[in-house]
C-alpha cells in the first residue's frame, strides 16, 4: 500500500491548467488514500463549477498509472462540496425544454406509499388531458417499473437534431424514465453519492420528453443529494408533500417542507398529501376506517400554511394492482376516483402558484 505522502507526491505533478500550478499546492487536494479497493483521491476546488474539473481528473488517472505503474487500481476521485453555499441564480437555465411545470413529488420518510401517488398521479393528470412525464429518481430503489409492468423495458437511444437521446418509455398516456430500465431488478444498485447525480443528470438533459405540461419527480424519501441535484438541474416549479396521519410521518414531512422552503432553495409547495388514510372494505365502500389515526395530513397542513390537496384511501386494489402493473388511477373505483380528483386539486395548485409567485429559478452552488 502506498502512503499518503507517496500519493500526494505523484499527484503534485498534475498542474491546473488555470492556475499554472500543481493541484498540491493550490491546497486542492483535500485528502488521499490507498486500502483494499484501490487509490482515493478527494478533491476540494476553489469553485464547485471549475470547468477544468474533468480534464483534472483524467490527469490524476495517468499521473497515478504513472508513477506506481499501469496496472494501479483506481477507486476514486471525488469532488467535496463540504464548504459549499447554496444561492439561487438570476438567471433560470431551462435544461428541459417544452417542459411548462416540474413537480418534485417528495416525502420525509420511506413506506408512506409516495411512488404510488406519484405513478397514479401522473396517470390521472394524463387522462384529464394533460402531456405528463415522470421520473424515477429513487434512484437506489426504483420501483417505477413494476408498479407500470415495464420491469424488462430497455430504453432506446434517438438522434434529435444531431443529438442522442433517451427515449422514454411511453404507457396510460405518461412517458416515464427510471433507474429500473437500465440496471438488472435483482442487483442491489451500489453507487456513490456523485454517481447517483450524475445519472439523474443524464436523464433530465438526455430524456426526450417533447412537450409536456407536467414532468414529475419521484424523489427519494427524507433529503438527499438527489433532492439537491434536481434543484440545482431544473428549476422546481413546485413540491407535494407525501404523508400518512401516523404522528411519526407527520414529523418527517415537516422536515421535507422545511427543506424546500429553505431560504438557499425556496421551491414553493404546492400542497401536501394524505395517504393511507382510511381503509375502506371494497363490499362497503361507504365504510371508513381510520387505522393510522385521522385527518393528521390536514392539521399538519393548516398548521405549516401550505394547501391540502387530499387523501387516499387504502383498499386492497391499491396493492395488487400496483403489483400486476395496473395502476389503480386506470379504474373508475374509489381510488381511481380519489386520484382523479386529486389530479384536479393538483392542477388548481399550480395555477395558482405561477399566478401568484414568481418563477423558480434553478440552484447554484458556490463558494
Amino acid at each position: 500500500m502506498r502512503t499518503e505522502e507517496e500519493i500526494f507526491r505523484a499527484l503534485s505533478k498534475v498542474i491546473h491548467p488555470e492556475k499554472g500550478k500543481d493541484i498540491v499546492t493550490i491546497g486542492m487536494v483535500q485528502y488521499a488514500y490507498e486500502d483494499e479497493n484501490g487509490i482515493s483521491v478527494v478533491l476540494e476546488p476553489e469553485r464547485p463549477n471549475d470547468p477544468f474539473l474533468a480534464s483534472i481528473k483524467s490527469t490524476i488517472v495517468k499521473a497515478l498509472k504513472s508513477a506506481f505503474g499501469p496496472d494501479t487500481s483506481i477507486a476514486s476521485i471525488e469532488v467535496n462540496r463540504g464548504a459549499e453555499e447554496l444561492v439561487q441564480e438570476e438567471k433560470p437555465d431551462n435544461i428541459v425544454p417544452g417542459v411548462k411545470n416540474v413537480i418534485a413529488i417528495a416525502s420525509g420518510k420511506g413506506g408512506v406509499g409516495k411512488t404510488t401517488v406519484a405513478v397514479n398521479l401522473a396517470i390521472a393528470l394524463a387522462k384529464a388531458g394533460n402531456r405528463v412525464g415522470l421520473v424515477d429518481a429513487d434512484i437506489f430503489g426504483p420501483s417505477v417499473p413494476k408498479m407500470l409492468g415495464a420491469v424488462d423495458f430497455k430504453p432506446e437511444i434517438r438522434m434529435v437534431n444531431g443529438t442522442e437521446k433517451i427515449a422514454p418509455l411511453e404507457k396510460f398516456g405518461i412517458k416515464v424514465l427510471s433507474a429500473g430500465f437500465f440496471v438488472n431488478p435483482k442487483d442491489a444498485t451500489i453507487w456513490r453519492g456523485p454517481m447517483a447525480s450524475n445519472f439523474l443528470k443524464q436523464i433530465i438533459e438526455l430524456g426526450d420528453w417533447g412537450e409536456l405540461d407536467y414532468l414529475l419527480f419521484d424523489l427519494p424519501p427524507g433529503t438527499s443529494d438527489i433532492h439537491l441535484t434536481l434543484v440545482q438541474e431544473v428549476a422546481v416549479t413546485g413540491a407535494i408533500i407525501v404523508t400518512t396521519p401516523q404522528e411519526v410521518a407527520l414529523a418527517d414531512a415537516i422536515k421535507g417542507i422545511s427543506m424546500f422552503r429553505s431560504d438557499k432553495i425556496e421551491v414553493p409547495i404546492i400542497g401536501l398529501i394524505e395517504n393511507m388514510s382510511y381503509f375502506t372494505p371494497a363490499e362497503l365502500p361507504e365504510n371508513k376506517y381510520y387505522i393510522f389515526g385521522k385527518e393528521g395530513g390536514q392539521r399538519l397542513a393548516n398548521e405549516m400554511n401550505v394547501g391540502f390537496l387530499g387523501q387516499i384511501p387504502i383498499v386492497q386494489s391499491i396493492c395488487e394492482s400496483g403489483d400486476k402493473g395496473t395502476p389503480p388511477a386506470l379504474e373508475d373505483s374509489i381510488v381511481g376516483n380519489a386520484f382523479a380528483k386529486l389530479a384536479g386539486e393538483v392542477v388548481a395548485g399550480v395555477a395558482v402558484r405561477n399566478k401568484l409567485k414568481k418563477p423558480t429559478t434553478r440552484v447554484q452552488v458556490t463558494k
